[in-house]
């Protein structure tokens, strides 16, 4: 009687199989072996699923139409192709116990179903399941040398992309760009985790299935170290050797907003008149609003009921002329503006002299930060600290010292930038009477604003600065220190 066998093939994308023939050509093979051998395949099985844990579909189906009598032998191209696992092995032998499997073909691996075979074959795929147990172990081994050379052994979060030629993570030009300004959206308070998914959709920057980013996802975004240079692998914090897209002080603002803002901010809503939202009512403290009367617009106190405030209307008019008033009395004088532009450049060299030693200082801190990461580890290792500790301590550590690296390049490469701040603030306080007796409102109330900040105050139709902190002559803005200077 002719003996029927079943042709299976299969092949993963697991590293075990690299070398392995494709599907294809172990199809070929096999059948040109089968009709070397004169053997009677009556059906091909192919499957492309890793064999190192039990439960291949196909595989199963082939042994259960084997035990059913449809076919008493099974042709592969080796015995690892049937099973790298203790479990489907197990099931060929027993089967081949039981006699429901009378033959065992292979192009390079020979086998009869006699003690001697069995355990030939049992050898067989005891050395498949080593090998894979053998790479496995490597290959976390090599994963966990590449973390600790920083280099990152996933894929990388939008933003990055992964280099494969040269097997590093870089940075992706153009959605780069797109998350870095959902986190600086998001840290401004006022953005809902919807409105910054809104906005990465509308930037076109999507999942890698192209669908919309759900704001859970969202807020796995916002916490993910990754994107100022540290990534989590394992449980533990480590440092990456790639380009970070934020800088962490923008990461820490973000964490500040995610942990203590409850409820989005709602934006306030366009003021109905140019000087709303400046004034405070001199009497109650409530704040100054508008209103139309016979094409002449009115200001007065917002508080209503029975105990309403009793300050009368004030035009317009009348305020911007009493505000016009305030402004001048804080204007910088010509000869003033030159001397305080010496003395900036002067104190430009100094800071520049301070920096240098607060970057020396911030180096070797850094430096006991590294020494106290070793003797974390070590006192780690040696099981003086448990795992949950040490990871929460590595954490700080980790945290501090990218604080303080950057702090360092913020100071190198900006030690001098509140010179142009400056020299801008001088021009403006030159310019202020000209923007006062200009009869342009917004910008007027902008300056006003910027000189006066919430401490401007209307009653008995007389518009007052308040300049002094509780009372006293403690200036605290640039502002307020012109103001004191031109008093005295």
């Amino acid at each position: 009687m002719e003996q029927k066998f079943f042709l299976y093939a299969r092949k993963s994308t697991d590293v075990e199989d690299k070398q392995i023939l494709s599907i294809e050509a172990q199809v070929t093979e096999l059948r040109a072996f089968a009709k070397q051998e004169n053997l009677s395949i009556v059906e091909v099985f192919i499957e492309k699923q890793s064999a190192k844990i039990p439960g291949r579909p196909i595989f199963n189906e082939m042994l259960k139409r084997i035990e059913n009598g449809e076919a008493a032998g099974i042709l592969a191209w080796h015995p690892d192709r049937l099973a790298r696992n203790s479990v489907d092995g197990g099931k060929i032998i027993y089967l081949i116990d039981c006699g429901r499997i009378t033959a065992l073909k292979f192009p390079q691996f020979w086998f009869e179903p006699t003690p001697q075979g069995k355990f030939m074959l049992n050898i067989a795929f005891g050395q498949s399941k080593y090998y894979v147990d053998s790479l496995s172990e490597n290959t976390k081994r090599g994963l966990r040398q590449k973390v600790r050379r920083g280099e990152y052994p996933s894929i990388a979060p939008i933003g990055y992309i992964n280099d494969v030629r040269n097997k590093t993570i870089i940075v992706d030009k153009k959605k780069s760009k797109i998350i870095k300004a959902a986190f600086e959206l998001y840290a401004e308070g006022n953005a809902r985790l919807e409105d910054v998914s809104d906005f990465l959709a509308q930037k076109g920057a999507l999942s890698r299935s192209g669908k919309r980013i759900h704001k859970d996802r969202i807020t796995f975004i916002l916490k993910n170290p990754f994107y100022y240079g540290h990534f989590r692998y394992a449980g533990d914090i480590h440092e990456g050797k790639y380009e970070p897209i934020i800088a962490k002080k923008l990461f820490d603002q973000v964490q500040e907003v995610l942990n203590d803002r409850g409820r989005p901010r709602k934006s306030t809503k366009n003021e109905p008149k140019t000087f709303c939202g400046l004034f405070s009512c001199g009497e109650c403290g409530m704040m100054i609003t508008a209103e139309v009367q016979k094409g002449h617009t009115y200001y007065r106190c917002t508080k209503k009921g029975i105990n309403k405030c009793q300050q009368p209307y004030i035009r317009e008019e009348e305020l911007d002329k009493q505000l016009s008033a305030l402004i001048q009395k804080v204007s910088l004088p010509q000869d003033w503006a030159e001397e305080l532009l010496q003395m900036a450049e002067k104190d430009g060299k100094e800071s520049a002299q301070f920096c240098s030693a607060f970057v020396q200082e911030a180096q070797n801190k850094i430096h006991k930060i590294g020494m106290q990461i070793q003797r974390l580890m070590d006192a780690y290792l040696e099981q003086d600290i448990d795992r949950e500790e040490y990871r929460t301590r590595k954490s700080t550590l980790m945290s501090e010292k990218k604080t303080l690296e950057e702090k360092i390049i913020n100071l190198e490469q900006k030690q001098n930038d509140w010179l142009e701040p400056f020299r801008e603030w001088i021009n403006t306080a030159q310019n202020a009477p000209k923007i006062a007796r200009d009869e342009a409102l917004f910008p007027k109330k902008a300056l006003a604003k910027e000189i006066f900040g919430s401490n401007l105050r209307l009653a008995e139709k007389k518009a007052r600065a308040n300049m002094t902190e509780n009372g006293l002559n403690k200036p605290k803005t640039q502002w307020q220190t012109l103001y004191f200077a031109r008093k005295s």
